[in-house]
């Protein structure tokens, strides 16, 4: 386990104290989602194109070396391929963008077993560098053979920010979110690449993402957890429901709910463009929000999803792209429109109402449910940053205020 972080994770009214304790996404779940991956190496290609820029990379910690690792192992990559929902709308976006990968040089960051890179090669491109830091890539690169694509795909077994390739590309592709998002902090390679090696009016798959909130009844997963202690074959039980509460609740949960569990609109905590966004904007996210209830019900926290959208290079850099995240409004639903036009961006999403992924959805809950009413306001702040510990940690800072009464719920999504 690794070391606390020392951030405080208990839920309390605004002032009083609470225990230190670590907390984890789901113990023994493996994490999802990858970074750009490495042992050590990299490849070089040459190319008559300028020179790419030279980017500095952050260095490759313990922490990372140990987050590599986890992806070497099968299971991880067969639930992420097993998900259709991700899989073919990946292959969807980029079908629908193949005018701009045909005859091109693509990187897919953190290829895993290279699906991406071989649905990019299926698709025309000239090249494709699939770079994966962890073992994983040793058996991306029999794939590729096995395919008979070893003259477009080039597999390279290395952090991004390690690679030497001498040509710039024209497109860059990758399955970069973790749970709510921005866990693991995957995001940061992408932009990594997209310094160093993008091309001018290039493409990268997905082109933006949103993270919503929004806040959740769920007396069945409460009642399972806490109620069943209350009285267990006929014996009062209860002195247990203090640790109980604390081992269901102390971390961030990752499970599926409905949309009837979701009591409000979502609000939007953070709009990313992928053409724009900057590593120092994703160190610490913070967002005021104001819910408005639809209806009477016990409150026990507030779940996090998001979606990813698949636009061209000229829609995202003519700012066509819509950003909601300076919003405060009470939310109406507008925020979150689908897209039914072939046309127009595919969509990605992991909300409550959609068909479920793999990445479900983050439920971050109460130790202890508070009743609201009707059109009762909801309101407070959520801040997420990584951690100082660990930068693929991330720390979650609720506050939340109603009738009077302050609270505040930390923990942190290890």
């Amino acid at each position: 386990m690794y070391p606390n972080s020392g951030h405080i994770n208990g839920f309390h009214d605004g002032g009083s104290s609470s225990e230190k304790r670590p907390g984890t996404v789901q113990k023994g779940r493996p994490r999802r989602g990858r970074g750009s991956r490495s042992s050590s190496g990299g490849g070089m290609r040459v190319s008559e194109d300028k020179p790419p820029t030279q980017v500095e990379g952050p260095p490759c910690t313990d922490f990372d070396m140990a987050y590599f690792q986890s992806y070497s192992h099968v299971g991880i990559h067969e639930e992420m391929i097993k998900d259709s929902v991700r899989t073919e709308t990946y292959r969807a976006a980029i079908m629908q963008h193949q005018s701009s990968i045909a005859g091109k040089v693509v990187m897919d960051v953190g290829c895993g077993t290279g699906i991406l890179s071989i649905f990019c090669a299926q698709a025309g491109a000239r090249r494709v560098y699939a770079v994966d830091a962890s073992d994983i890539a040793v058996q991306a690169t029999d794939v590729v053979k096995a395919n008979n694509l070893s003259e477009t795909i080039i597999v390279l077994h290395s952090r991004v920010e390690d690679v030497q390739i001498d040509e710039g590309v024209d497109v860059i592709i990758s399955e970069w979110m973790g749970y709510m998002l921005l866990y693991e902090s995957m995001l940061g390679s992408i932009i990594y690449a997209r310094d160093r090696w993008l091309k001018p009016g290039g493409l990268i798959l997905p082109s933006n993402a949103t993270l919503y909130m929004a806040p959740v009844t769920h007396s069945d997963r409460y009642s399972a957890s806490i109620d069943f202690w209350r009285s267990v074959y006929g014996i009062d039980m209860s002195a247990m429901l203090p640790l109980a509460k604390q081992c269901a609740f102390e971390e961030p949960s990752i499970e599926t709910i409905s949309g009837e569990n979701v009591l409000t609109w979502p609000e939007v905590v953070k709009h990313v463009d992928c053409y724009t966004v900057s590593i120092s904007e994703l160190e610490s996210v913070t967002k005021s929000y104001k819910f408005k209830s639809m209806m009477r019900a016990p409150l026990h926290g507030f779940a996090f999803w998001f979606d990813v959208e698949f636009y061209g290079p000229a829609t995202a850099m003519h700012g066509l792209i819509p950003s909601n995240s300076d919003d405060n409004q009470v939310n109406d639903g507008s925020q979150r429109k689908k897209r039914a036009n072939p046309n127009e961006a595919l969509v990605l999403s992991t909300a409550p109402e959609d068909p479920p992924t793999h990445w479900q959805q983050t439920i971050v809950y109460f130790y202890d449910p508070l009743e609201v009413e009707q059109d009762q306001l909801i309101e407070g702040s959520v801040t997420l940053s990584q951690s100082r510990e660990n930068r693929r940690f991330m720390n979650i800072r609720l506050e939340y205020v109603s009738g009077g009464r302050s609270f505040v719920k930390e923990s942190v999504m290890r």
